[in-house]
């Protein structure tokens, strides 16, 4: 991963399928709560598609991933460029109370 300008999803695969992957302690707990596998996470990642991009977010550049497929997953990842680390933040079912059909948008 290069830097958070130029993020690119292959890079962020790339460390995930090399397991560099770092689990917050919120995550690991969440994925208790909501019965989400950490496979599930992993398969999102790999497969989803990045829906939202916040790079100002400190201490490095976050990203939600939507992966559809069996059921809609949501996975917020953080991306540490100079290691090529992808930190996952946390992950959850999404519902169209937060997001519009389709669970690409956020509902205002």
């Amino acid at each position: 991963m290069p830097d958070a300008d130029a993020f690119d999803i292959r890079s962020l695969r790339l460390a995930v399928s090399a397991g560099r992957v770092q689990w917050q302690q919120h995550a690991l707990e969440r994925l208790l709560e909501r019965e989400i596998s950490r496979a599930e996470v992993v398969n999102a990642i790999i497969n989803g598609d990045v829906i939202e991009t916040n790079t100002n977010d400190l201490p490095y550049p976050r990203y939600l991933i939507l992966d559809a497929d069996p059921l809609p997953l949501h996975v917020v990842v953080a991306c540490d460029p100079a290691r090529e680390v992808c930190h996952v933040v946390t992950a959850y079912r999404p519902d169209t109370e937060h997001f519009e059909p389709g669970f690409r948008t956020r509902r205002r």
